[in-house]
Parts: structure tokens; C-alpha cells; sequence
């Protein structure tokens, strides 16, 4: 669903955001009760005050960053300087806190760790631009990623993402302030979308990391289905059948990503995967999945910008052969339940919390 124009989103749905956290959090107390009380009616350790804990949390959240961006807006000239080296510079500093306080919270109440493993931004190349190439399996893994990013890498991302996130009030306004590029797949053209993307990724700095999820969505078994007969419906045969070996990821578009290296030369290319949050896409999702008690991994793996190709078909064939990795990476590393009793308060991921597999792929 294409999201509403910019004048219903930010004078009519950011400020029914705000006073519905304000509403939210007079009445809390009332809600924790009801939710403690069907607890025992429900299977799962706590789970409707989780849940409850969650939304409550989310919305408040949401209107506290509106009322930060709207300081800053007044504090920038009412946005006559919101574009200026400083003020970019804080709504990074500010982007950086805001998710880290959301995951902290949520690693609290769902019991949840991350772990890292592999050649992150931090150990490729400190001071050189990153590419970030991410499988796509739910929002959650777009908030941990660009988290990681801004706050244990200290990286001023910038991200191709689509154009229905914006109902999200927070997400609205802040990524818009920012060099980011809310896409709408299926109109305007592949080729359109693809000079988007180089432009973006245009002029890319020491610690900047262009994140792109060359999926274009959220992965499922029907959305698999249909990516695969539409490569075919185009004479993509050998795409397709590429396709069909892939079991945890929808087949990637080359174009996008080529679009990138092209603009920043330069850059260097870190593959992301993530295991976890593949089946955490809706209300419903998040319901069935609680509590999770999980410890998550991410996988990075970074390739430095000689080893890129340069031909448009080495490209589509190397981009393959990276999701083909990863989907095989995804199918040995399920996430793991942790017992109740583990110390959660601890785990970030430290300094540099790292994750040890058992082989290398």
C-alpha cells in the first residue's frame, strides 16, 4: 500500500502518534493489569504482557524521536539549516540513541541476544566506504542492521528502502532528513530505480555504508514461487534455476546493487545474513514467536573493492553465488532457545561480543 502524502503524514498521523503514546502511558498501569491477569490463560511465559510491554513501548518511542525531530527542526531555523553538515550530523548521533534505547528494550523483554560473527565493518578496512548487502526476512532485521551500523560501527548509513515505511511516522521524517531513498517497486521502471540507487550510493565518504536489500522484500515460500516464475516469464532461465536451489532467500536483483558499485567504486562489499527473525513480519508473527528466548547471529563477510566485478554477468553470477552462501549459512545456523534463567541484562554484544561457528563456509 503506497503510503499517504506528506501533508496527512505529518500533520495528521505523527501528531495522533504522539497523543496516543500520551494516552498510552496515563492508562499503562491498567493495561500491565489486564495483560498480567490473561496471562494465565494464554501458553507461554508472560506472554500477552510482553506483547502488550512491546506496543506500548513502540508507539511511545515513535513519539518521543517526533518530538526530538520537531526540536531539531525549530533548533535548525524551522529546517532552513536541517540539511547542513551539523544537523545531519545529529539526526545520526540522534538516530543512534533512539535505537539503541528500542534495542535494549526489546532484547529485554523478548529475552534476546545478538551475537556477531565475521569481518564486520570495524575489521575490513576501518576508514574506507562499505556496501552493505543484507538478505531481507522482516523490519526486525533492518532495525539490528542499521543499529549495528550506526552504533557499534560508527557508520552514517544510507538506505534503500521502500516507499510504504513511511507510514511510520519516526521513520518518516527522520529517514527523509537523511541521504536515503524510499523506492516504490513496480513503478517507474527498472532503469529509473537504478539511477535512483547510483545516485544515492554517489560520493560516499570514509564512514559512510550504503545498506541495500537486493531481495526487494520480505522473504516467503509464496514470494519465492513467484519471483522464480517471473525470472522465467522473462527467458531468465538460468536465474530461475539459480532461484530454485535457493530454500531460506528470494532471489536477488543484480541491478541495484550494480548500480551502487558503479557509483562508488571505491567501496568495499560486506554480505550480511542474519538467523531469527525470518518469521517475524506481522502481529500475528510476533504473537506465535513469544516468548522468543533466542540467541540471533549475524554473519558478515566483507570483500574488498578489487575482488568486485566489473562485467554486468560476472556480477549476476558472483551476486548468486554470494545468496547462494548465505541461504546455506541461514539453513545451518537456526537460532537457539536460551533457558529463562540466563543472565540476559549482560549481553550485548560488549565491545566486541563475537559469535563462534562451527566451520567456515
Amino acid at each position: 500500500m503506497p503510503p499517504a502524502p506528506v501533508w496527512v503524514r505529518r500533520l495528521i498521523i505523527a501528531p495522533a502518534v504522539v497523543l496516543l503514546a500520551a494516552g498510552l502511558l496515563v492508562t499503562l498501569p491498567v493495561w500491565l493489569l489486564l495483560a498480567l491477569a490473561a496471562s494465565p490463560l494464554v501458553p507461554g511465559h508472560l506472554r500477552v504482557p510482553r506483547l502488550v510491554f512491546l506496543a506500548v513501548v513502540y508507539v511511545v518511542w515513535d513519539a518521543a524521536a517526533l518530538v526530538a525531530l520537531f526540536v531539531l527542526w525549530v533548533a535548525s531555523g524551522f529546517g532552513w539549516k536541517i540539511r547542513n553538515p551539523a544537523f545531519q550530523r545529529a539526526h545520526y548521533v540522534l538516530t543512534g540513541k533512539f535505537l539503541g534505547v528500542l534495542f535494549w528494550l526489546a532484547r529485554w523483554s523478548l529475552h534476546l541476544t545478538v551475537a556477531v560473527v565475521g569481518t564486520d565493518p570495524d575489521t575490513a578496512v576501518p576508514g574506507r566506504p562499505e556496501i552493505v548487502v543484507s538478505r531481507h526476512a522482516g523490519p526486525g532485521d533492518s532495525f539490528i542492521l542499521i543499529h549495528a551500523l550506526v552504533n557499534w560501527f560508527d557508520r552514517e548509513p544510507r538506505i534503500v528502502l521502500k516507499a510504504t515505511l513511511q507510514w511510520d511516522p519516526a521513520v518518516d521524517v527522520l529517514l527523509n532528513r537523511l541521504p536515503n531513498r524510499f523506492i516504490s517497486p513496480g513503478r517507474g521502471g527498472a532503469g529509473n530505480l537504478e539511477e535512483e540507487v547510483g545516485d544515492l550510493a554517489h560520493g560516499l565518504d570514509d564512514n559512510d555504508a550504503f545498506v541495500i536489500f537486493p531481495e526487494g522484500g520480505n522473504f516467503t515460500p509464496r514470494r519465492r514461487i513467484r519471483a522464480i516464475a517471473w525470472l522465467r516469464a522473462r527467458g531468465l532461465s538460468d536465474m530461475a534455476e539459480r532461484a530454485e536451489g535457493l530454500r531460506n532467500v528470494l532471489p536477488p536483483k543484480p541491478g541495484g546493487l550494480s548500480a551502487a558499485i558503479d557509483a562508488a567504486p571505491d567501496a568495499g562489499v560486506i554480505f550480511v545474513a542474519h538467523t531469527g527473525l525470518d518469521r517475524m513480519m506481522t502481529v500475528a508473527d510476533v504473537w506465535r514467536e513469544l516468548p522468543m528466548d533466542k540467541q540471533l547471529i549475524m554473519r558478515f563477510w566483507s570483500v574488498p573493492p578489487g575482488d568486485v566485478p566489473t562485467g554486468e554477468q560476472e556480477r549476476v553470477d558472483w551476486l548468486y553465488e554470494w545468496w547462494a552462501r548465505i541461504d546455506a549459512w541461514i539453513e545451518e545456523h537456526r537460532p537457539t532457545a536460551r533457558p529463562l534463567s540466563t543472565n540476559w541484562t549482560a549481553r550485548r554484544r560488549g565491545p566486541r561480543e563475537k559469535a563462534q561457528e562451527p566451520s567456515e563456509l
